[in-house]
């Protein structure tokens, strides 16, 4: 079984709800029962989730949201 982690991402160009939405809904495709926290001031996103930390931020990148990973931790 994958250990959770924290996974904090830096998050371009979210500027409304629908993106906070959007981000969200991206993370949960790859894994359902991820815990997303969303900052939309602060361009940050983290989550707690089993998923790794690249495929998260390649995922955001394919759904048009420029993505850099900013922190991950067990």
């Amino acid at each position: 079984m994958t250990e959770q982690k924290t996974i904090v991402l830096d998050v371009k160009c979210m500027t409304c709800q629908g993106c906070v939405n959007a981000v969200t809904r991206i993370l949960k495709r790859k894994d359902p029962d991820a815990l997303v926290s969303v900052d939309m001031g602060g361009g940050l996103v983290t989550a707690e989730t089993c998923a790794q930390a690249i495929e998260l931020a390649e995922a955001l990148t394919a759904g048009g949201y420029e993505t850099k990973v900013a922190g991950a931790q067990l």
